[in-house]
């Protein structure tokens, strides 16, 4: 008998548990679980490496997925981009301060803003109870910048240098109008909670090409003001399998919560705690049938991977001083917005597919001047910096970058209105976002609002069809790409969303 043999056979002589589920083997769940085996492995030649990381399993109740798999055949088409950094502006960045120029608004300072024009259209409770709606312009200066011309606030001088890489969208609009159902609503598909994140998706449907990191990395900015609160759910999972969820990568001694090793136990000793609870864990799945088992599986074996490749990729060390001060004085400073976007190069070198940087504090209802100068003075340099940074690099080419909130701002003030302070509420009905990179013109701008920034007059672009166009990017068809869950089958756009052609290079 071999020494594995011997190791095996002790092993369950220390573990009674295994007789228990062997028990549970009969003849008829032997016949069914041998048959669905059979047919795991021929599968399993067509699916590659994303079956091999837990996608796919001999189990009864992974079979219909696997299938799935099969059909799909992800990817769907060629895709343009590889990878994608989302840098989320939690709170709603105000596009009249920004990209959305109106210099028709000079003329209406405190004028209230017609009813033709607000259509009837609900409010928040922050704003319901005015009895004016007086119309304010930005603060701010704007000029024209770039091979088109394009306008930019004086607010963002860096990331107006890098315009004609941007592909600037002026006609996003959603339905949700408070930040929470909005926010769900922008990374899940759905205004409820529980459902997959756009990362997660990504992950389940086209795998990782780093076995060493996760293919969904996410990455909160410390230095953010916290007017509104984060979810955890945001970049999670929902129904799919855990395996799939973001993984948040903090600031300071341990960017992982719970990788590194306890004190008095090294290496040997994880691997061979690995070795032991992988076996449990199989003979368990056996015995059951529970996907998550294995998705249990390849967590416990990343995260024995990432305890090395963790401290590797967060380390700056090999980095020269002129990177430093291409990202700004904050980038040497970890877990600030700068630093996270030096990361976030980082780990797009190592392949990570979905890298996702929240950066909180838009929300200004009220002090936007001073709020937005803030904003934008953590924020312009090293978003400017990332994409200088990737295309110098060559990954621009087949990196989308992607920048922009839940929702917009009003044109009218919210609260009292002076000459050098204002507010604005929450405006879902037309906003403004940007991608660069991988099959999106450079240089362009798609999409108009009316001259009050208030309503959308030209090729308006709902969230599901941002969806859609992201999915596009990636080579995946948005209608295609589902996971079937209790009785139905779901996707990331729900029930509608157009990918926006117009848009692509």
């Amino acid at each position: 008998m071999s020494h594995h043999h011997d190791d095996e056979n002790n092993f369950r002589l220390h573990m009674p548990a295994f007789d228990k589920l062997n028990k549970r083997l009969d003849r008829r769940n032997f016949l069914t679980k041998t048959s669905l085996g059979i047919g795991a492995l021929a599968l399993s030649s067509l699916l590659g490496k994303n079956w091999a990381s837990g996608k796919g399993t001999p189990s009864a109740a992974a079979s219909e997925a696997a299938i799935d798999d099969v059909i799909n055949a992800l990817p769907h088409f060629a895709p343009k981009a590889k990878r994608v950094v989302y840098l989320f502006m939690s709170g709603g960045p105000s596009q009249i301060e920004t990209f959305d120029y109106k210099p028709a608004l000079v003329d209406r300072y405190g004028q209230d803003l017609p009813g033709s024009v607000r259509q009837g259209q609900r409010l928040t409770a922050m704003s319901a109870s005015q009895s004016k709606f007086p119309m304010v312009p930005s603060l701010y200066k704007f000029n024209r910048y770039g091979k088109n011309g394009t306008w930019v606030s004086e607010l963002l001088p860096h990331t107006a240098k890098v315009v004609d890489e941007l592909c600037i969208i002026k006609s996003l609009h959603t339905e949700h109008i408070n930040h929470d159902p909005a926010i769900t609503f922008f990374q899940t598909g759905n205004q409820l909670p529980g459902r997959p994140s756009i990362g997660s998706w990504l992950s389940y449907g086209l795998g990782t090409d780093n076995e060493n990191l996760p293919s969904f990395i996410v990455l909160v900015s410390k230095n953010a003001p916290k007017d509104q609160p984060l979810y955890t759910r945001l970049w999670g999972n929902g129904f799919l399998p855990s395996a799939y969820q973001g993984v948040e990568f903090r600031a300071g001694k341990d960017p992982v919560l719970y990788l590194n090793n306890p004190d008095g136990y090294d290496g040997t000793d994880r691997e061979e705690m690995l070795d032991y609870l992988t076996r449990l864990n199989k003979l368990q799945n056996s015995a059951y049938g529970d996907p998550e088992v294995d998705a249990r599986i390849a967590q416990y074996e990343m995260a024995y991977r990432m305890q090395t490749s963790v401290p590797d990729v967060m380390s700056v060390a090999d980095e020269p001083n002129e990177v430093f001060e291409l990202y700004g004085p904050d980038s040497r400073d970890p877990g600030t917005y700068a630093a996270n976007c030096l990361l976030a190069r980082k780990l797009l070198e190592k392949d990570v597919k979905f890298v996702q940087l929240y950066h909180q504090g838009w929300d200004h209802h009220g002090g936007l001047p001073s709020g937005i100068e803030n904003q934008c003075h953590q924020t312009d340099q090293p978003t400017a910096a990332l994409i200088t940074d990737l295309k110098r690099r060559g990954l621009l080419e087949d990196t989308l970058v992607i920048w922009g909130g839940e929702f917009g701002r009003t044109v009218y003030s919210q609260g009292q209105l002076t000459p050098t302070n204002y507010g604005r509420d929450h405006h879902p009905r037309c906003f403004t976002m940007w991608m660069a990179g991988a099959g999106v013109k450079a240089g362009f701008s798609y999409g108009e609002t009316d001259e009050f920034s208030y309503n959308i007059v030209k090729d308006p672009v709902h969230v599901h069809d941002f969806q859609a166009t992201l999915l596009h990017l990636m080579g995946v068809d948005h209608e295609r790409l589902t996971y079937k869950f209790q009785g139905r089958r779901f996707r990331l756009t729900d029930t509608h969303g157009n990918v926006v052609k117009d848009i692509l290079s």
